[in-house]
């Protein structure tokens, strides 16, 4: 979860972190997510192995966007496990899931939701994708 956490830093986006458990701290997932708008939380981000239903458990509570991290844990299978449970929500309670340990791609669409309503954020996107475009034109060039 470090890099979703290093790309909201490098936009300049402040940041609020914990650890929470869907099944050994339920009570403090639910007040989490009951109050996270009226901290002005935009965003939540949420990583989870095996079961995975943290990302599900807070969208259910929450109106804020969620996103799901899956991740490959000691209890996983293979990360399968983690990925359906994040993806396969009921209609009404959608979270948006990233690939396989991908918590760089949730800070990047973290920065998306927020930018899409602050021009400034919007305008640091818009270099970032830049960035990664001469990138690639770089390595094609170097062929």
């Amino acid at each position: 979860m470090k890099d979703a956490l290093d790309v909201l830093k490098s936009f300049h986006i402040e940041v609020q972190t914990d650890i929470i458990s869907a099944h050994r701290t339920p009570e403090k997932m639910f007040a989490f997510a009951r109050d996270a708008e009226k901290k002005n939380i935009t965003v939540i981000i949420a990583g989870a192995g095996g079961a995975a239903h943290l990302p599900g458990m807070i969208a259910s509570i929450t109106p804020l966007p969620v996103i799901g991290v899956p991740i490959k844990s000691s209890n996983s299978i293979d990360g399968w496990d983690s990925v359906l449970s994040i993806l396969q929500m009921p209609n009404g309670v959608p979270v948006a899931t990233v690939a396989l340990n991908a918590a760089k791609n949730a800070g990047i669409l973290a920065t998306q939701i927020i930018g899409a309503s602050d021009n400034s954020i919007r305008d640091k996107l818009k270099a970032y994708k830049n960035v990664l475009k001469n990138m690639v034109e770089e390595s094609s060039k170097g062929l």
